[in-house]
């Protein structure tokens, strides 16, 4: 009996990762190209299709290509698109998934990277039965997917959701969408390193890292160690994530949120501030039924697992 198989496809700034998928998240094939090498999104395309055809050919009798999923910055699930991704050489929008689909001549759907990951988490990971859940990725910036009734929200432009650009502090730091204040730029890897050079800098206090630049696992090796500014870093990232998240629920009331990516994997150094600020700041009906909990997506498949799960999703 011939089974079906999905190819998942992450573009992200660096590297494009594209891979085989089966129905139960095995990855078959798993290979990666530098987004950056393909300043044309034809010739990633081409290269990418072509990849995929030759990863085929071991399974043709006993697999059929199913369909392609696209997860992608500024992606557009209703039109297939890249639309001014900040993070990429392309410019403008880019028909993505018209261009898969014409290659490769199966049915191609695309959405932003973080709808794609809530997707795997609801497919593959830890919220499987879940209906309502909020997926959080806490990496360079913050992203987020919003399910509710087992339904992506995508609002009316496919842009909903964009939670790490809630304002948290008017006239706050400086956010790369061009406003001040978002919540990305303190509750991400990036944030909380500003956090900690600013916790120094107060305490007029000189970093020991002879000289390299503090990211988010230095700081966590740090907080290990007992050094009290990267525990009050950690502290106030979470007080700060936990309050937006206790806002969040009053829109959708979840049965869970997800934490994913670099910052999550700190365990209760992050989970501890965050719960502890979310149950302060929500509302009496919602308190104590809410779980915030780790994703059960591995770092390293969890784009491609994704980006599979759009289809998956659909052949369910």
């Amino acid at each position: 009996m011939i089974q079906k198989l999905v190819a998942g496809i992450d573009i992200g700034g660096t590297n494009t990762t594209f891979g085989l998928v089966g129905a139960y998240g095995n990855i078959l094939f798993k290979e990666s190209v530098p987004t950056e090498n393909f300043p044309i999104p034809e010739d990633l395309v081409a290269v990418v299709c072509e990849h995929i055809r030759k990863a085929m050919k071991p399974f043709e009798n006993k697999y059929v290509l199913a369909g392609v999923g696209i997860g992608a910055p500024n992606g557009n699930y209703f039109k297939g698109t890249i639309e001014f991704a900040p993070n990429l050489k392309w410019y403008g929008i880019i028909p993505l998934a018209k261009l898969f689909n014409e290659r490769l001549g199966v049915k191609t759907t695309l959405t932003n990277d973080a709808n794609a990951a809530a997707i795997g988490e609801m497919i593959f990971g830890g919220a499987k039965g879940m209906k309502d859940f909020i997926f959080i990725t806490l990496g360079t910036g913050l992203g987020s997917g919003i399910v509710v009734n087992g339904k992506m929200v995508y609002g009316h432009d496919s842009f909903a959701g964009e939670i790490g650009h809630v304002i948290m502090f008017p006239d706050g730091r400086q956010c790369g969408c061009g406003r001040k204040g978002c919540l990305e730029t303190y509750c991400s890897a990036t944030g909380i390193k500003r956090t900690y050079s600013d916790l120094q800098m107060s305490h007029h206090e000189k970093t020991n890292n002879k000289g390299k630049v503090a990211d988010a696992k230095y700081i966590y090796d740090k907080v290990i160690e007992g050094d009290k500014d990267a525990i009050e870093a950690f502290n106030y990232t979470g007080d700060i994530l936990g309050l937006a998240l206790a806002n969040s629920v009053a829109y959708t009331s979840p049965e869970a949120i997800f934490l994913f990516g670099g910052l999550a994997l700190s365990g209760d150094y992050i989970f501890k501030p965050t719960i502890e600020s979310f149950e302060r700041n929500l509302l009496n009906i919602y308190k104590n039924k809410i779980k915030i909990l780790p994703s059960q997506l591995k770092e390293n498949d969890a784009a491609l697992l994704g980006a599979a799960s759009l289809v998956w999703k659909e052949l369910q």
